[in-house]
């Protein structure tokens, strides 16, 4: 069981390390803060750079957290709220499984965080050495209950999160003053214009005494 425990936290814990600092660092072959921003933005998540450094810290320091064994419940609750906002922004319109980009795995994530939550981290760890480990059924529940308010809060915050500017557009009337003149107000415009001089006004004026 102690083994078991240990490498439950080493693999779970070591790839939340490497998710985390794939979007704060580029470590790992990520792609790093930036464009983890810039893509955070595009599906809703605003301010982008904002949300990128909050779950990079959550998934980098609660994965640090597991594999230490370290306030095990802390860390299984901000694993938790990050997973539950991954569902809710990407995963969950897709569907449970992985292959199909659903929710499959995340879901597994908050399972194995919250189990250690109840079994504790075990006699190899930080928190067995300094005699202050905690766990139990409450301390999971309390850390469940804690990163589904956490969840909560990031989806608030992204309902206020402010649109983006229209872009202004140019006023019509310039546009229309562009424009040439219409046929009608190029031709003349009455019809005394239009038609020719009659004869009469055609004929000289007669010389006195004729």
């Amino acid at each position: 069981m102690k083994i078991g425990r240990l490498l439950l936290r080493l693999t779970v814990g070591g790839f939340f390390f490497g998710h985390g600092t794939q979007k704060l660092l580029g470590w790992f072959g990520g792609n790093g803060l930036e464009a983890t921003a810039q893509g955070f933005e595009q599906i809703g998540l605003r301010p982008g750079r904002a949300n990128a450094i909050a779950a990079g810290a959550a998934e980098a320091g609660g994965g640090a957290l597991l594999v230490a064994g370290y306030a095990t419940p802390l860390a299984a609750s901000v694993l938790t709220a990050t997973m539950i906002t991954a569902i809710d922004t990407v995963h969950k319109q897709n569907g449970p499984w992985a292959t199909k980009g659903g929710y499959e795995y995340n879901a597994v994530l908050i399972a194995a965080a919250l189990a250690l939550a109840e079994v504790g981290p075990g006699s190899l760890s930080l928190d067995a050495a300094l005699g202050r480990e905690r766990h139990g059924p409450r301390w999971a529940l309390a850390a469940l209950a804690t990163g589904a308010l956490g969840a909560l809060g990031a989806r608030a915050l992204r309902g206020q999160a402010p649109a983006a500017p229209e872009q202004a557009t140019a006023p019509q009337q310039a546009a229309d003053e562009q424009q040439p003149a219409s046929a009608d107000e190029q031709q003349p415009t009455s019809a005394e214009q239009a038609q020719p001089a009659s004869a009469d006004e055609q004929q000289p004026a007669p010389v006195s005494g004729e």
